[in-house]
């Protein structure tokens, strides 16, 4: 006898939705109509949002021991075989190959944070992935994310007045200071045992490239500030050089190697024949006209040297070739020349000692010649030469030279010394600063709750759970240096609902709790700014997204399993 009817709907659904999903994308006329092609993969809804909330928590996880006094270094190994040992969020990000498009963008975010500010590429992940862990729930409860977008919205500008009230403005001559403002930069890194000599390194290398031109200050310390790495010596070696260092020799033996009050001129053009662009060729008749073109060419070059000898320098610098024939002219005129410098180098060379680069050598004349120098040497370090012109008067480019045990050591103090110089060029374009150690966040979390009581309506919640969010930062301070967690947080935020409390955070070291204007750990408002900005504005970017549609790879060149191809997102 037949099965009754139900089962035969239930055997019927059953296969329906044994059917791949793609496939029962619409079923028109019991014939089932493929909507996206055969290779793709969709998903949508709650899953999204969970697997984009719980990838950020991920990479939040993976960079949470690396903030705070007490961090912990993460130690990686590049696709090259090469190592990299840092606790720089961005550094370490940098280096992790990722899959899921959600943790791509927090990545995306530590570098942003690394280019605008410098400092605080640690702490902007953490609480991106704490913004987004604490959203979950609200998804759960079936609230629509644009609710919680919007709370976020709204605490994000709250959040930035509330910074701006509780700061204070800094003096930046004042150099005591502005080493403190370094140095809690400085003290979560790897460096923080040479921290006295690190912080005098990079406010000196600072002030010197920083420039006021009408009215508006500018502070360059990519191209001006160059940190020349050399590995040997002690890091207690290291120095800012009132000047510049070029890995450079003397081109000819016999050119001197140390000149007082050196008169400098640089040079963008080659003091050699010019040869033809494309191939040329002379066709000859006769024998004299051959060494007539040679004639031609020394007398080129007579007359090049010749240009250039007229004004009496002692030293020059160019970016291309010196022939033979041209630097036996100049070492009879007694001038030393170095040859193939690259071409930053040549402006730090000219920043700091007030030559210009000219481009021909007809049109040298007396205001070209740089006479900022007071001495220039030739040394030996290690197996390399290097051309040193310091003691400039008032040089507005510098050299830091780092020495140290290994090139690893070296990467990493090196990255320590671009935040601390970042942190320091911040304080100076915007002279405000905020309390440190977890003392902010909790300041402002504090401040959030209470503005959140007179909210009414869905928003609320949200929005006191951004001030949640916030304390991410005192917490993990604690349990990086291993206090109980619960306790200090408690008595924290107890402290903070008293009046004029608002500096007191947690000593990184001990997991105490302190008055962090004793402790003298400041943090400028623009890295705090920009990290509650970035955080924020990530945790609502990856909230919006409620599908994600991949194209996959065919089946016959699958290796990498059904992964989804990053660029098709």
């Amino acid at each position: 006898h037949a099965p009754p009817a139900r089962v035969l709907f239930l055997e019927l659904r059953r296969r329906f939705q044994s059917l791949e999903p793609h496939t029962r994308t619409a079923t028109m006329m019991g014939r089932p109509v493929l909507v996206l092609s055969q290779n793709m993969k969709r998903e949508s809804g709650r899953k999204v949002q969970t697997g984009n909330i719980s990838a950020a928590k991920t990479i939040a996880d993976v960079i949470r021991t690396c903030l705070g006094p007490r961090a912990m270094m993460k130690m990686l190994l590049d696709p090259m075989g090469g190592i990299v040992m840092t606790n720089d969020g961005n550094a370490i990000l940098r280096e992790i190959q990722v899959q899921h498009p959600a943790a791509k963008s927090m990545i995306e975010i530590s570098r942003t944070q690394d280019e605008e500010v410098g400092d605080g590429t640690t702490s902007v992940i953490i609480l991106a992935g704490e913004m987004l862990s604490v959203a979950e729930q609200f998804l759960e409860q079936q609230m629509h994310p644009t609710v919680v977008i919007s709370a976020y919205r709204q605490a994000l500008d709250d959040m930035i007045n509330m910074l701006k009230d509780i700061s204070t403005p800094v003096d930046v001559s004042n150099r005591d200071m502005m080493l403190k403002i370094i140095n809690s930069a400085i003290n979560t890194k790897a460096i923080s045992r040479w921290a006295d000599l690190a912080c005098g390194i990079a406010l000196d290398a600072v002030l010197t490239v920083q420039l006021e031109e009408n009215g508006r200050k500018e502070i360059d310390i990519k191209k001006y500030a160059k940190v020349e790495k050399i590995p040997g010596g002690i890091i207690e070696d290291s120095q800012v050089l009132r000047g510049v260092m070029v890995n450079k020799d003397v081109t000819h033996p016999r050119m001197r190697r140390t000149i007082k009050n050196p008169r400098i001129v640089l040079l963008d053009c080659s003091l050699e024949y010019k040869k033809g662009e494309s191939q040329t060729d002379i066709e000859m008749t006769r024998e004299e006209d051959f060494t007539r073109i040679l004639q031609l060419e020394e007398e080129y070059i007579q007359q090049i040297c010749e240009d250039v000898i007229r004004i009496k320098p002692d030293l020059i610098f160019t970016e291309k070739g010196i022939s033979d024939l041209a630097q036996h002219y100049l070492m009879k005129a007694n001038i030393t020349a170095i040859r193939r410098v690259r071409k930053t180098d040549n402006n730090r060379i000219a920043r700091a000692c007030g030559a210009r680069i000219v481009s021909r050598t007809d049109e040298l004349r007396e205001e070209d010649v740089g006479t900022g120098a007071g001495l220039f040497e030739v040394k030996k370090i290690g197996d390399e030469y290097f051309t040193f012109i310091t003691e400039c008067t008032d040089p507005k480019a510098c050299t830091i030279i780092l020495r140290g045990a290994s090139k690893e050591i070296l990467a990493e103090v090196e990255r320590n010394l671009q935040d601390a110089m970042q942190v320091c060029r911040n304080v100076l374009l915007d002279p405000y600063l905020v309390p440190g150690g977890g003392a902010a966040e909790m300041a402002v979390s504090q401040r959030l709750t209470d503005k959140a009581k007179a909210l009414t309506g869905v928003e609320q919640w949200p929005y006191r759970a951004v001030a949640q969010a916030l304390e991410v930062i005192p917490r993990t301070l604690i349990q990086n240096c291993g206090a109980s967690t619960i306790r200090v947080l408690t008595s924290l935020r107890a402290k903070h609902t008293q009046e004029g409390s608002v500096s007191w955070g947690v000593n990184g070291e001990t997991g105490a709790l302190v008055d962090m204007k004793e402790l003298g750990i400041w943090e400028p408002l623009a890295v705090k700014a920009q990290t509650y900005k970035t955080a924020v504005e990530t945790a609502i970017l990856l909230l919006r997204i409620d599908d994600i549609v991949s194209g996959h790879k065919k089946k016959s060149d699958d290796s990498g399993a059904g992964a989804a191809m990053p660029g098709e997102q």
